[in-house]
């Protein structure tokens, strides 16, 4: 008797232990395809962090700092507008990749013009 126990509540732990890996990974819901935009995410960190570290270096004034900052928040909001439908689609993506390169090269032109903070303006 006890071998057939023990076997049964082998069978009947092995049932449970399956049918919650299934419950599982039904609950789990997928990453939208096409939604993600790590590459964007990612350069924008970087492009804040070259913002910042020129504000504070004094190479950026005061105006150029907040001009730069609203351009990485106008990039942010069309990123949020793409993605807000599940698909960011190839147009999207190269409007968005526009806009970096032009804000990245206002970063560069902007933090290299001889205007910094501590300059006679």
């Amino acid at each position: 008797m006890i071998r057939k126990t023990s076997a049964l509540s082998l069978a009947l732990a092995g049932f449970i232990a399956c049918a919650s890996f299934a419950a599982s990974a039904q609950t789990a819901t997928p990453p939208e395809r096409g939604a993600s935009t790590p590459h964007i995410k990612l350069r924008q960190q970087r492009e804040a962090a070259r913002i910042n570290q020129g504000a504070a270096s004094g190479e950026l004034t005061q105006r150029e700092t907040t001009r730069l900052d609203n351009q990485q928040q106008h990039i942010d909001n069309m990123e949020t507008k793409a993605a807000a439908d599940g698909t960011v689609t190839t147009q999207e993506r190269t409007r968005i990749r526009s806009a970096e390169r032009r804000a990245n090269r206002d970063i560069a032109r902007k933090t290299h013009n001889e205007r910094g903070a501590s300059a006679p303006q």
